[in-house]
C-alpha cells in the first residue's frame, strides 16, 4: 500500500452488508433517475412507484426495484444460478465498500459534528452550506467507489457504446446508491447469463464517468481532499485513488519520441523556456505538495506556443517531455505526459467536456509530475461566438477556461499545460489570455540555423563535407537567448511601435508611472489588453527574475537538490534570484502586447474575409434567383 493510503477496515465494510442487501432488494430512486431517460425500466412487477415520505430528501414520485427478482429466470426455482447469484454477491460487496469509503472520506472533514448540529437545528449559514456540500460529496464518492468495485470484479470488458446514465441524485447516499442499483437492474434485465459481465461493466463505466463529470460542481473545494488520499480494501486488492478507474495503470513512461535539446534548431527563447520548465517542475516537493517557484513567483503553469506549420512545435513538445522525464527518472518521481487532441471530441452531449476534465485531472494529480499539451488548440476548443464550432468544442473551451484559471484552480507546482496552434487568432480570446506565457515558435532563422538543421536531418549516411561552419555554435542558448530578448527592447509590431513613439517620444520609460502610461495607451488601441494581460506579463517578468541556470550538479543525482526538504529547496532557489529591471519589464510588455496585436489583426482579417465571402455568395445567389425567375 502506498504512502497516504487509508486502509478500509473489513469490519466496517461488513457492518454495511445489511443496508447494502436492503438496497439490492428494495432500492428507491426518483422516477426521472430510474432509467436515466425518464422511461420505465420495463418489468412492472419488480418496480413500484411510491410517494416520498414526509421530509424525504428527494421530492416527486419514486420507484423501487428488486435486483434479485430481476436476475431470477425461473420463477419456480427459489435459488439463482451460480453466475447470477454472483452478481448479487458482488453488488452487496460493492455497495458496502462504497458506503464505507464515503463515510471515511467525510468523517475527517467535520461531517459528524456538522450532522449532529444539523439534527439539533443549530446549523446555519456557511456551516449549513458546508454540511450540504459534504452530504453531496459523500453520496458521490460512495456511488463512484461502488461502481469502481463492481467493475473491478467483472471478467470481461464493457460491451456496447458509452451512454449517459442521467443525473446522479445526491440528496443522500441512499438516493445515489439506489440510483446505481436501478442502473444495474436496467443492465441485467433480459440479459443472457454469458452477457452479464460485459453489460454490468458498461453500466459501471458509465456511472463512473457520470460521477467524475459531476464532481467539480457537487464537491467544490473538498474534491482536492478526495484526490489527495487513497483508500485500500486489502481483502479485494482494490484501491480508490480519486476518480482513477480500477485497473488503470498510471503512465510510467511516455508514448512519445524523445528529442534532445541539440536536435531542436532555432526557437532559442522557447527552447530555453522549455529547459527551465523541466527543472522548475521537478523542484516540486511531494511531501509538502509545494514548489519553491510557486512561492517565489514566476512558476509557468500555462503557456501557448504559436508558429507557422513546420516551425518545430511538435519537436519542442517532444524535447520538453523528454527533459522532464529524464530528471524524473533520476529522482525516482512518477511522470505523466498526456496530449488532448481532436479525437477526444465526442458527438455525445457532455462527453467532450468530461474527456477534457478527466485529462486535466490526470495531469493535475499531485502524486506525480505532470505535463499536459493541447496540440492544435484552435481545432480542439471552439470560440464561444463561433456558430460553426461544435457543442463538443464549446464544452472543451469551457472546461479549459475553468481549469486553467478559474475560481477553484490550485497551482501546486507539480504540472504545467501547454497549448499549441498554427492559428492562435482562432482561439477564444478569454482562453488564450489564460495562457500565462507566450512561446514564439519561429523555427530556424539564420544561415547558421539552416546549415545546422540540414546536417541534423541528413543523418550520417553521407560523406558530404561540412565546409566553413562551426556546427551547432548558433544553438548555444545563453548568447542567443540574450540576443533574442534584446530584440524586444523596442516593439516589433508596427501598431505597437506607433504607440511607443507617441507615449515615450523614443525615450525608454524609466519609472512605473511611465510604464503604466505605455500600458494604458496599448489598452486604447487593443480593448482585449485587460487586467489579465497585465497579470500574465508580470508573471513572465517574475519568471525572468528566476531566469537563471540551476546548477547541473543539482540534477545529476537526487541528493544535492531533488530529495532535499522543502525549506532547503526554497532557500537554495531563493539565493539565485535576480532583481527585476526596467529592461526586463519592457521586453516582456513588447513581447506579449505584440503577440496580442498580431492575433487580433489576424482574427479581424479572417472575420472580414469571411464576411466579404458571405456577401459575395449572397449577391451571386440573388443574381441567379433573378435570372431563373425571369425565365
Amino acid at each position: 500500500m502506498e504512502a497516504r493510503s487509508v486502509r478500509v477496515p473489513e469490519e466496517r465494510i461488513r457492518d454495511n452488508y445489511a443496508a447494502a442487501l436492503g438496497l439490492i432488494r428494495n432500492a428507491e430512486a426518483p422516477d426521472a433517475a430510474a432509467t436515466g431517460d425518464g422511461r420505465p425500466t420495463g418489468v412492472a412487477r419488480f418496480i413500484s412507484p411510491v410517494a416520498p415520505a414526509p421530509g424525504a430528501a428527494s421530492a416527486g414520485r419514486r420507484s423501487r426495484v428488486d435486483l434479485e427478482a430481476v436476475l431470477r429466470e425461473d420463477e419456480s426455482d427459489p435459488l439463482l444460478p451460480p453466475e447470477r447469484h454472483a452478481v448479487l454477491f458482488e453488488a452487496r460487496r460493492a455497495l458496502a465498500v462504497g458506503m464505507a469509503i464515503g463515510e471515511m472520506f467525510v468523517e475527517p472533514l467535520s461531517f459528524l459534528d456538522l450532522g449532529d448540529r444539523n439534527r439539533k437545528g443549530t446549523l446555519h449559514g456557511a456551516d449549513l452550506d458546508r454540511f450540504r456540500m459534504l452530504v453531496r460529496a459523500k453520496a458521490l464518492v460512495s456511488v463512484f467507489a461502488a461502481a469502481a468495485h463492481m467493475a473491478s470484479v467483472q471478467t470481461s470488458g464493457a460491451t456496447g457504446e458509452p451512454k449517459s446514465p442521467g443525473d446522479i441524485p445526491l440528496a443522500s447516499t441512499s438516493d445515489a446508491l439506489g440510483w446505481f442499483v436501478h442502473r444495474l437492474v436496467t443492465a441485467v434485465q433480459g440479459s443472457r447469463s454469458e452477457d452479464l459481465d460485459g453489460r454490468i461493466a458498461r453500466v459501471c463505466a458509465d456511472v463512473m464517468d457520470a460521477a467524475e463529470a459531476t464532481a467539480h460542481s457537487a464537491m467544490g473545494q473538498v474534491l482536492a481532499d478526495f484526490g489527495a488520499a487513497a483508500y485500500a480494501v486489502e481483502a479485494d486488492s482494490f484501491h480508490v485513488h480519486g476518480f482513477e478507474r480500477p485497473g488503470a495503470r498510471r503512465r510510467s513512461s511516455i508514448d512519445l519520441q524523445i528529442r534532445k535539446p541539440n536536435e531542436v534548431v532555432g526557437n532559442h527563447i522557447a527552447k530555453s523556456q522549455a529547459m527551465r520548465l523541466a527543472r522548475m517542475l521537478t523542484a516540486y516537493d511531494f511531501e509538502a505538495r509545494k514548489n519553491p517557484f510557486v512561492e517565489l513567483g514566476g512558476f509557468l503553469f500555462t503557456f501557448i506556443g504559436d508558429g507557422n506549420p513546420g516551425t518545430g512545435k511538435t519537436t519542442l513538445i517532444q524535447m520538453t517531455a523528454g527533459l522532464i522525464k529524464e530528471i524524473c527518472d533520476i529522482a525516482g518521481y512518477p511522470f505523466h505526459y498526456e496530449n488532448f487532441s481532436i479525437d477526444q471530441i465526442s458527438e455525445y452531449q457532455g462527453k467532450s467536456g468530461q474527456n477534457c476534465r478527466a485529462f486535466i485531472d490526470r495531469v493535475l494529480d499531485p502524486r506525480s509530475i505532470g505535463f499536459g499539451t493541447i496540440d492544435d488548440v484552435d481545432m480542439v476548443a471552439g470560440k464561444r461566438d463561433d456558430q460553426k464550432a461544435s457543442g463538443g468544442q464549446q464544452e472543451v473551451t469551457a472546461v479549459l477556461m475553468e481549469a486553467l484559471s478559474g475560481p477553484n484552480t490550485v497551482v501546486r507546482g507539480n504540472c504545467a499545460f501547454g497549448m499549441f496552434s498554427n492559428h492562435p487568432e482562432k482561439v477564444d480570446d478569454a482562453l488564450r489570455q489564460r495562457a500565462g506565457a507566450r512561446w514564439i515558435v519561429d523555427g530556424p532563422q539564420t544561415r547558421e540555423d539552416y546549415i545546422d538543421i540540414l546536417h541534423l536531418l541528413l543523418g550520417r549516411n553521407h560523406s558530404i563535407p561540412l565546409g566553413d561552419h562551426d556546427l551547432y555554435a548558433a544553438q548555444e542558448l545563453k548568447k542567443m537567448v540574450a540576443g533574442r530578448y534584446q530584440e524586444y527592447s523596442r516593439p516589433r509590431e508596427a501598431r505597437l511601435m506607433d504607440v511607443w513613439q507617441r507615449v515615450t517620444g523614443g525615450r525608454e520609460p524609466a519609472s512605473l508611472a511611465e510604464i503604466g502610461a505605455y500600458l494604458h495607451a496599448i489598452k486604447e488601441i487593443e480593448p482585449r489588453f485587460t487586467g489579465r494581460a497585465i497579470k500574465n506579463i508580470t508573471d513572465v517578468i517574475k519568471y525572468r527574475a528566476m531566469d537563471f541556470d540551476l546548477p547541473d550538479e543539482w540534477f545529476e543525482t537526487p541528493g544535492p537538490f531533488l530529495h532535499q526538504p522543502y525549506d532547503v529547496k526554497l532557500a537554495m532557489v531563493s539565493a539565485l534570484r535576480r532583481p527585476i529591471t526596467v529592461e526586463m519589464v519592457l521586453q516582456e510588455i513588447n513581447r506579449y502586447a505584440g503577440s496580442e496585436l498580431r492575433y487580433s489583426h489576424r482574427s479581424d482579417e479572417t472575420a472580414i474575409a469571411a464576411t466579404v465571402r458571405d456577401m459575395r455568395i449572397r449577391e451571386a445567389a440573388i443574381e441567379r434567383f433573378k435570372s431563373e425567375a425571369g425565365r
